[in-house]
Parts: C-alpha cells; structure tokens; sequence
C-alpha cells in the first residue's frame, strides 16, 4: 500500500454542511481557548457571532466527520480573482487526522469548479504548523502585514495559483 493510498484510508467521512446557531455557539467557546484565537484573545462570544453569521458571498460551514462537529470552515468567495479562506479551524480531538486536507481539497475543487484563478489564505507569523500546511498544500508567501491583527506580530497572505495546476491529491488517487 502506498503512504498516499493509506493516508487516504485513514480519512473519516467528513461532510460540509452549512452553519448552525447550535454549531457556532459550541465552535466558538471552543475556539476561543485555542490558538492563533485565544492568543489574539478572540472572545468566544465574538467567534460566535462570526461563525453565524449569514453572509452571501461569505459563508460559514461545519466540518462534520463521521456526524461529530469536527470544526469549521469560512470563505469569501469573491477576493482577488479568487476565493479566501476566512477562517478554518479543526477542534484539538480531530486534528493530525488529515480533516484540514479534506478541507483544503474542498476549497480548492470549490474554486476550481467556479473556475477561479487563485487561492487565498493568511496565517498568523507564529503559526508555524498551518504556515507549513498551506505551504506544503502549494501556498506561496507573497506579503506580510505587520501588526494587522495586534501589535507586534504579523499575518502572512499566501496564494495558490490555480491555472493550470492539477487538482489537489489527484496525482495519488
């Protein structure tokens, strides 16, 4: 067995099923207690109101793996030539189980299908691990804002240029 081909057969059944009041509410207390949020103190009341938030051109969606709340995933849909990832955040229970990469793939074949040019994502300077996920997933670093979020740290803006790449993980499957 190849490591892509057990990879994927470790994978749980992940859907994206549109927000609930129910499901921001319990993402985010959640999220406010973990990072890059709880060092942005982020309050969980503010998380949630983000999370519920109904917007056309933004919407939120719950991660759901094998029908447990997993985590979340927000985009705008119209940025740049391309959609940004608002927002995705995997509960500590569920991550290292490959569910950010089911994501990420579902933003991707998202894009793809409305034929968009680019892929956008930012990521705190000190989030090393979803710095190397985005990175390791095509991201290129193209500009860093100093202090946008609060003073002295930084956000990375990454881009994935979708013309003529190939499909995420289509190579392995």
């Amino acid at each position: 067995m190849t490591d892509a081909i057990a990879k994927a057969a470790q994978v749980p059944n992940v859907r994206f099923i549109e927000m609930t009041s129910t499901g921001a509410e319990k993402l985010g207390a959640e999220f406010a207690a973990i990072d890059p949020w709880a060092r942005y103190a982020y309050s969980a009341a503010a998380l949630t109101t983000y999370l519920g938030t109904d917007e056309s051109d933004a919407p939120r969606f719950e991660i759901v793996v094998d029908d447990e709340l997993a985590g979340a995933i927000g985009v705008r849909r119209s940025w740049l030539r391309g959609p940004y990832l608002q927002f995705l955040g995997i509960l500590p229970v569920f991550q290292r189980r490959g569910i950010g990469r089911v994501a990420l793939d579902w933003f991707e074949g998202e894009a793809r299908a409305a034929q968009a040019q680019n892929l956008w994502v930012a990521a705190s300077d000190f989030n090393t691990r979803a710095l190397a996920f985005y990175e390791r997933s095509g991201f290129r670093r193209v500009a860093t804002l100093e202090d946008f979020v609060v003073d002295n740290s930084a956000e990375i803006l990454l881009r994935k240029r979708l013309t003529g790449a190939p499909l995420l993980g289509s190579a392995s499957r």
